[in-house]
C-alpha cells in the first residue's frame, strides 16, 4: 500500500510553520469541499485525505510523532483515539471559509423575502428567432405587502427561530468533520415571523399582472436569456429587480439550425446524381443555386458561406449547409424496367462490380473448412 506523504498532500514543505500549513490547507479545503463539488468521489476523497493531513500537522505533538514514525507512530501511539484535538480549529477555517463568524453567526435579515429578479419562458417561432421581432410579454411580478412591509409578519414582528434558536446556523456531523450550514428555516436571519401576516398570508408581497413590448434581437437561440431591466419584482423601498427572459424556440419543418449554422437536406433523384445536375435549394432570405456533381455521394453536404444566421454577438454570420439525399424510383413500368436493364448491359463487367470485387473469395472460403 502506497503512503501519501501528508506535506506533498497539503504541497507545503516539511519545515514550514502552522500558519503557512493552515493557509494552504484552506485553499486546498476550498478547492475540493463536497458542497461545491457535488456528487464527485474523487474531490471526496481528497477532502478527506487534505483534511487529515492538517489535523495531524497543525498538531504539534501528532506531527512529532508522524516525522519521526509516519502514519504507523499516530496509530501506535494512540493518535485517532484522540478525537481528533485539531477540530475547534477545521470549524473555525470552515467559518472564515464559508461566511460564518462564532461571534456574528447571524446573517442580516432583508426587510422582504423574495427576490427581486425573476425569470419567464418566452415561447419564440423559427423565424422570430433567426430575424428578431417585437414580441408583446404578459407576466405577474412581486410587490411588497404594504401592511408588513414585505416581511410576511403581522405587525413586522419576529421571534427567535425555533430551528437554529437564534443562531441562524444549523450543524451536522459525518464522521470526524463537522458543517455549519445556514438554517433553513429563518435563511441565517436567526428570527422567524411571530404571526403570519393576514393581508399576503405571510408570503409578504402580493402578485400583480404586467405587460410590455420587447425587441427580441436578431439570432436568438433555444435557451438564450435576456435581461430586460427594472421590469422584476419591487422591494418595500421601490427597488426593483430585472426580468429576465428565457427563450423557447420553435423547430422549423425543414430547416435545422445548430449554434448560427443552418442545415437542410434535399432530395436529389439517383438520375441527377449520374449525370450531374443544378437545382434550386431554399435559403433563410430566398433561394440558391446547388450544382451536384456527377457521381454525388449520398448525405454528401455542400456549404454556403455567410448564408445561415446573424450571430446575436456580433461574431458575423453562419452558413447553411445543404444535405442531399438519393432517391430511387419506388416502382418502374415495363419500358422503365426494359431502358434500365438495356443501361446496365451496355456498362458490361462495370455493372456487376460485385462479380470482379469477389472472384476467387468463395473458393478460398470453402477451402477453410474442407
Amino acid at each position: 500500500m502506497i503512503e501519501i506523504d501528508y506535506y506533498e498532500l497539503l504541497e507545503v514543505e516539511k519545515t514550514s510553520d502552522k500558519a503557512t500549513i493552515k493557509k494552504a490547507y484552506r485553499k486546498l479545503a476550498m478547492k475540493y469541499h463536497p458542497d461545491k463539488n457535488p456528487n464527485d468521489k474523487e474531490a471526496e476523497e481528497k477532502f478527506k485525505t487534505i483534511s487529515e493531513a492538517y489535523e495531524v500537522l497543525s498538531n504539534d505533538e501528532k506531527r512529532a510523532l508522524y516525522d519521526r514514525y509516519g502514519k504507523a507512530g499516530l496509530e501506535g501511539n494512540g493518535g485517532r483515539s484522540s478525537g481528533f484535538g485539531g477540530f475547534d480549529d477545521l470549524g473555525s477555517i470552515f467559518e472564515e471559509m464559508f461566511g460564518f463568524s462564532r461571534n456574528h453567526s447571524k446573517k442580516e435579515r432583508k426587510s422582504y423575502n423574495y427576490s427581486l429578479d425573476t425569470a419567464i419562458e418566452v415561447k419564440l417561432e423559427f423565424n422570430e428567432a433567426v430575424f428578431g421581432c417585437k414580441k408583446e410579454i404578459n407576466y405577474k411580478y412581486k410587490t411588497a405587502c404594504k401592511p408588513c412591509n414585505g416581511t410576511g409578519a403581522k405587525d413586522s414582528k419576529f421571534e427567535n427561530c425555533k430551528t437554529c434558536a437564534g443562531v441562524g446556523q444549523v450543524h451536522t456531523r459525518q464522521g470526524f468533520m463537522t458543517y455549519a450550514q445556514t438554517c433553513p428555516t429563518c435563511s441565517g436571519s436567526g428570527q422567524s415571523k411571530a404571526n403570519p401576516c393576514k393581508s399576503c398570508s405571510g408570503e409578504g408581497y402580493e402578485e400583480i399582472k404586467g405587460n410590455f413590448t420587447v425587441d427580441i434581437p436578431e439570432g436568438v437561440n433555444d435557451g438564450m436569456r435576456i435581461r430586460v431591466s427594472n421590469r422584476g419584482n419591487i422591494a418595500p423601498n421601490g427597488q426593483r429587480g430585472d426580468l429576465y427572459l428565457q427563450t423557447k424556440v420553435k423547430e422549423d419543418s425543414h430547416f435545422i439550425r445548430h449554434d448560427d449554422d443552418i442545415y437542410f437536406e434535399a432530395p436529389i433523384f439517383f438520375t441527377q446524381v449520374a449525370l450531374g445536375a443544378k437545382i434550386k435549394v431554399p435559403s433563410l432570405k430566398g433561394e440558391l443555386e446547388l450544382e451536384i456533381p456527377k457521381n454525388a455521394k449520398d448525405k454528401q453536404q455542400f456549404t454556403f458561406r455567410n448564408e445561415g444566421v446573424k450571430s446575436v454577438q456580433g461574431y458575423g454570420k453562419g452558413d447553411l449547409i445543404v444535405q442531399i439525399k438519393i432517391e430511387y424510383p419506388k416502382t418502374l413500368t415495363e419500358e422503365q424496367k426494359e431502358l434500365l436493364e438495356k443501361l446496365q448491359e451496355s456498362f458490361g463487367v462495370e455493372s456487376t462490380p460485385s462479380e470482379v470485387k469477389f472472384e476467387g473469395m468463395f473458393d478460398k472460403v470453402k477451402k477453410w473448412f474442407s
